[in-house]
């Protein structure tokens, strides 16, 4: 109960400035004493089924304003010195069904695991696999810094309309494979350069590497300034004279969009895959598949953990 009055406060507190949903109750099942949390119906579902409606017609523009919300909301959480804990793309609902620049189209849900970054239980992991920070897995705390690192996978699903690790079981040799240090592939021109390096920063496996969501949020800002403002437009959106490595920027993402539209038929193809059946994409309980993770204490913070999988 104190978990569910918790995550009510959070709700209330950061509601209107955090992109949260609203809250308008709490009850309890007499038969069952589950407690059922009351919230704003978001009418698109969560970002995977809005994806799947509108990925064709996803434009980079509509894709950075999309992720610059995403990132308002987390910098806002973390500038209140909280951790979500449990971020991916099942837990950002959106309002509507079509594609809207509308900034209150998106909503950060499931804030029950949502925490004080001082405050947090070591003990029990919960999440989506491949959405989970390596240190996380390996028994550290979970920290703003792994909200970051989800926030890379999101930048990943964002760019490509597929889920991370989609063609493969997550269980525990997904994890090791992880710690491992192997993240996934994008290359130019599906994404810009610029893109590609904030994404990979993001899932660094070092956490004191990673950016800040304020950097993230600055660094998405200056993309849409970079790809949708002329020169006087750019600087009054982002307060400094566009130069060189700004045209640059606004070349690579008009590059991506290109590829994007030449590619629709192929990602349709893609799309109508099916994922592996042990791929998981709803929060649950992980211990199971971390239990024989070594831990992180154990490892250098600065090296990248070799895993021999032929001991397995």
């Amino acid at each position: 109960m104190r978990a569910k009055l918790y995550s009510i406060k959070n709700h209330e507190n950061y509601y209107y400035e955090n992109k949260i949903l609203k809250i308008y109750g709490i009850s309890q099942n007499p038969d069952t004493k589950e407690y059922i949390i009351v919230l704003d119906y978001a009418k698109g579902g969560n970002f995977n089924y809005w994806m799947s409606k509108n990925y064709n017609n996803f434009e980079w523009s509509k894709k950075l304003h999309i992720l610059f919300n995403i990132s308002n909301g987390l910098k806002g959480i973390h500038q209140r010195k909280m951790v979500h804990r449990d971020f991916h793309t099942g837990n950002i609902l959106l309002s509507t069904i079509e594609l809207s620049v509308d900034d209150s189209i998106i909503h950060i849900s499931d804030m029950g695991l949502c925490g004080d970054v001082s405050n947090i239980n070591q003990s029990n992991i919960y999440g989506v696999i491949p959405y989970v920070a390596p240190e996380v897995l390996k028994g550290k705390p979970y920290t703003q810094e792994a909200d970051v690192y989800s926030f890379g996978m999101i930048m990943y699903f964002v760019a490509t309309g597929k889920q991370p690790f989609s063609d493969c079981a997550h269980d525990e040799f997904l994890v090791l494979i992880i710690c491992n240090g192997n993240r996934l592939e994008v290359n130019m021109p599906e994404a810009p350069k610029c893109y590609i390096d904030l994404m990979k920063q993001c899932w660094n496996s070092n956490p004191d590497n990673r950016p800040k969501a304020t950097e993230i949020f600055e660094s998405i800002k200056l993309f849409i300034g970079c790809y949708k403002k002329d020169e006087a437009g750019f600087e009054d959106y982002v307060g400094i004279k566009k130069e060189q490595q700004h045209y640059e920027m606004e070349k690579q993402f008009k590059e991506a969009e290109e590829y994007r539209k030449s590619h629709l038929t192929s990602f349709d193809e893609n799309k109508r895959s099916v994922p592996h059946p042990q791929a998981i994409y709803a929060s649950r309980l992980l211990n199971p598949f971390t239990k024989n993770i070594p831990k992180y204490d154990n490892i250098d913070n600065n090296t990248v953990e070799i895993i021999d999988f032929t001991k397995l």
